[in-house]
């Protein structure tokens, strides 16, 4: 099950457990009785942590492909409520601490009517997520989701991140140039960098290299990592619960 889900025997319980302690609001559906809440959790969780093709996940529960897609759409928004406790806000991040900061995007499929989803950046379509971590490496927040067509200071201007905070706190790519945090500096068009130009470079690129392996991390859930294959305005409530799941787990 760990294997499958990402989360121990024991976990899945607790899981049930916040669950059945949230009122069902009017319009959230159940879960399909012939699979049981524990059941659809673990089918849920198994999709999002493999991005499964939903027929393979029915065989294995032996049901059919619709009930699994009724399972998930059940059981993605009751995850978000009931986890939203462990979720971090902006305003969550400590004063006298130091962060990184970086931007990725959370793949999905092409969709003709929806050319806003297209990165350039990154030659793929999708939506784009900023991560913040200690220097450590610790995870300490993940912003709401925006269309992949948007830059990484537009992600952290409506994110509110450095509302109220000191931006030196912050360090970021050559994309945050600009926005007050510890940067790289850019190569200039009419000269090559100085020699302590590149030596602060290389000083940042020293403590940089922690938020990508939080962000490789953070994709070891595969539907963040791999083509989103579910109906378009499914996906930003998908990455909420995929958020709150990884806080929880690292709670």
């Amino acid at each position: 099950m760990y294997n499958t889900t990402g989360f121990t025997r024991a976990e899945i319980t607790e899981l049930c457990e916040l669950i059945e302690s949230i009122p069902l609001s009017p319009g959230m559906r159940q879960w399909p009785p012939v699979l049981g809440l524990r059941r659809a959790l673990t089918a849920t969780l198994t999709y999002m942590r493999r991005n499964r093709v939903q027929a393979e996940i029915a065989e294995d529960y032996g049901v059919s492909q619709p009930t699994i897609s009724r399972a998930i759409s059940a059981i993605t928004p009751l995850l978000v409520k009931a986890l939203s406790g462990f979720v971090p806000t902006a305003d969550d991040l400590g004063d006298g601490t130091h962060y990184v900061v970086d931007g990725t995007l959370l793949p999905c499929w092409t969709w003709r009517a929806h050319p806003e989803l297209k990165s350039g950046k990154h030659r793929a379509t999708g939506f784009k997520v900023l991560l913040a971590c200690t220097l450590s490496g610790r995870l300490t927040w993940i912003s709401d989701p925006v269309t992949g067509n948007h830059h990484d200071m537009y992600s952290l201007e409506e994110s509110g991140l450095l509302d109220g905070a000191d931006p030196l706190a912050f360090a970021g790519d050559t994309g945050f140039i600009g926005s007050g945090m510890i940067t790289p500096f850019r190569k200039p068009k009419h000269r090559e960098l100085f020699a302590w130009e590149k030596e602060f470079n290389r000083d940042v690129a020293r403590f940089r290299w922690v938020i990508e392996q939080v962000i490789a991390n953070f994709k070891t859930w595969r539907i963040m990592h791999t083509d989103y294959r579910r109906p378009l305005q499914t996906f930003t409530e998908t990455i909420s619960a995929v958020v709150a799941l990884h806080f929880y787990a690292g709670a």
